[in-house]
Parts: structure tokens; C-alpha cells; sequence
């Protein structure tokens, strides 16, 4: 029986770009990917441009909050996505890390939001193509 991957988005505050991608990537993935997010300075809430962008596709992400950034995440993961989080995300062996650079959503509405979920989008489509290869 195949290992289901264990994926990890990690952003300074977690209120973001983190979000949206392991809403997308829970979405799009069917069960075929486990995901989890962590900010290494987390906010008090989610950015609220960034709920409405993706209340716009179908997916309430209304209910989460930002969670903290732990070793105990990071040695779970199988791969570890930074978005802007610089050397605060510690690095264990054997573990795969990729650096996406996107916009930050702090502060934009959600005009600005939406080109960064799209980003994210087409990443984690991409992702879960290379991932679940030969499931």
C-alpha cells in the first residue's frame, strides 16, 4: 500500500499564502496528499481578502487559524513548502524543501489577492501531479 505524502506550507504569519495553498492542495488532491500549514511568527487571524478569494472558488477556509511553526510538523512532513519565512524553518534530512516566492497578501485586497491564489493554484496543481505520480 503506498505512503500518502505528507506536504507542509509554511509562511511567517500563516494567515496567507499558507492557507490558501493547503486549502487548494487538501481540495485538488482528493485524499491523496496529507496537508498541514504553520506560520514561524503566526497572526491573531486569517487575512480576510484571503478567505473572500477563496470563498470565491467553493472552499471556506473560515474556520482555520494560524497555527505555529513546531519541529514536531516539520519531522512529520515529506516535503516542506517555504513562502517567505526566510531561515526560520528548520531543516531535517531527508526531507524535500522548495522556496515558492509569491506576493505576500498582507494588506492587499482582495483584487491583489486573487492573481496570488491563482499563482498558488497552478503550483499545487503541478505539486500534486509530481506527488502522486504512479498511484
Amino acid at each position: 500500500m503506498p505512503t500518502i505524502p505528507e506536504v507542509l506550507f509554511v509562511c511567517v504569519h500563516n494567515a496567507g499564502r499558507s492557507q490558501m495553498a493547503a486549502a487548494l492542495l487538501d481540495h485538488h488532491a482528493q485524499g491523496r496528499v496529507h496537508v498541514r500549514s504553520a506560520g514561524s511568527q503566526p497572526a491573531d487571524q486569517l487575512n480576510p481578502a484571503v478567505v473572500a478569494a477563496m470563498a470565491e472558488m467553493g472552499l471556506d477556509i473560515s474556520k482555520e487559524f494560524p497555527k505555529p511553526l513546531t519541529d514536531d510538523v516539520v519531522r512529520a512532513a515529506d516535503v516542506v513548502i517555504t513562502m517567505g519565512c526566510g531561515d526560520a524553518c528548520p531543516i531535517y534530512p531527508g526531507k524535500t524543501y522548495l522556496d515558492w516566492q509569491l506576493d505576500d497578501p498582507a494588506g492587499k485586497d482582495i483584487d491583489d489577492v486573487r492573481p496570488i491564489r491563482d499563482q498558488i493554484e497552478a503550483r499545487v496543481k503541478a505539486l500534486i501531479a509530481e506527488l502522486t505520480t504512479g498511484t
